[in-house]
């Protein structure tokens, strides 16, 4: 069974009703991202980040995952599918993919200030004052700008290991994620599916010029009479 491998960014969440940071102005929902997505600020303002984050974290309660999410799952029918995204949210899951690897964290998890590794699922928002089981703070399951991607590494090891790649939404402009692409073998096609494409093209970059919700259900229908 063939390995689809798809990257997916914020484009697909935005349909689905998600304001999410994707622009280079540095702003995410008006606010200044190194206010409430770093180290720095966190430290500087617990109580702004905690807010902000409980924000997003009630906004995506309220949407549902669209046709490009439920298109994704479809695959699973002919291929063995793995998505990595860079999203927070928990759209594909929802949709009903399988195998999704959150490059930079989920929204509906917390973890310890004193362990990393102590990480809980959570849907309510989050005071300052919420402990873990050692009586330290719990913050956001998402990784800000400066810290270390620690699935940077299983996510290289699953692109080098697909035969189709696909990409959804995302710009492939941002690091440490933009690197994936140069752990796919050569021969590898890559469908790279966005309204305003902007990638590094190789012989077997295929351009489908479209929103997600439009361009991956007609690339699904094509990927799944061809298997």
């Amino acid at each position: 069974m063939q390995h689809i491998v798809v990257l997916t960014g914020a484009g697909i969440s935005a349909e689905s009703g998600l304001k999410t940071f994707r622009d280079a102005d540095g702003l995410w929902e008006g606010h200044d991202i190194m206010k409430v997505a770093s180290p720095a600020g966190w430290e500087r303002n617990k109580v702004k980040v905690l807010d902000f984050y409980n924000q997003r974290r009630s906004q995506l309660l309220q949407v549902l995952p669209n046709q490009a999410h439920k298109a994704l799952v479809k695959l699973e029918k002919n291929y063995k599918v793995t998505i990595v995204t860079q999203n927070i949210d928990d759209l594909h899951e929802r949709a009903g993919s399988s195998r999704v690897i959150h490059l930079h964290g989920e929204l509906l998890k917390v973890r310890s200030t004193f362990d990393e590794d102590l990480v809980l699922d959570w849907k309510n928002d989050v005071k300052i004052g919420d402990f873990c089981e050692f009586n330290h703070q719990l913050r956001p399951h998402v990784v800000w700008f400066g810290e270390p991607v620690p699935l940077f590494p299983k996510a290289v090891e699953i692109v080098e290991n697909a035969d189709i790649l696909i990409i959804v939404g995302t710009s492939m402009q941002v690091y440490p994620a933009a690197a994936l692409l140069d752990y796919v073998e050569e021969n590898v096609p890559i469908y790279f599916v966005d309204p305003k494409p902007a990638i590094r093209p190789r012989i077997s970059t295929i351009i489908i010029n479209e929103q997600a919700t439009i361009g991956v259900p007609e690339l699904v229908k094509d990927l799944l009479q061809n298997s």
